[in-house]
C-alpha cells in the first residue's frame, strides 16, 4: 500500500477578506473532491487573506499510479484559475502488509 500526501502553498491575488478567501478555498475543495477520489482540506494559513495551504491525500497500490493521479489533481487546480500555486511538495509512504 502506498499513501501519497501533497502540500500546496496557494496565493489568492485578489483576496480582500477572510470571507472571500474561504469562499474560494471551499469552491476549490468541492470541485477537487467531485472530480477526483482524494481527500483534501485546508491545513494552514487560516488567518491570512491571500495565502492558504492545502493538503491532499490519496491511497493506492503503487507509487506510479499515486504520482500520476497527484499530477492530474495539481494540473486541474492550476487550470481552474481560482488561485496561484506557488509551492508544492509530495511525499510517499510505503506500507508492506502480508496477505491474509
Amino acid at each position: 500500500m502506498v499513501v501519497g500526501v501533497c502540500h500546496l502553498d496557494l496565493v489568492l491575488p485578489e483576496g480582500s477578506s477572510l470571507k472571500a478567501k474561504r469562499s474560494v478555498i471551499k469552491s476549490l475543495i468541492t470541485r477537487v473532491r467531485a472530480k477526483f477520489n482524494v481527500s483534501i482540506a485546508e491545513v494552514g494559513g487560516h488567518d491570512l487573506w491571500q495565502r492558504a495551504r492545502v493538503g491532499i491525500c490519496l491511497v493506492g497500490s503503487d507509487k506510479p499510479f499515486i504520482n500520476s493521479s497527484m499530477d492530474k489533481v495539481l494540473d486541474y487546480i492550476e487550470r481552474l484559475g481560482l488561485l496561484e500555486v506557488v509551492g508544492s511538495e509530495t511525499e510517499f509512504l510505503h506500507f508492506n502488509y502480508d496477505e491474509v
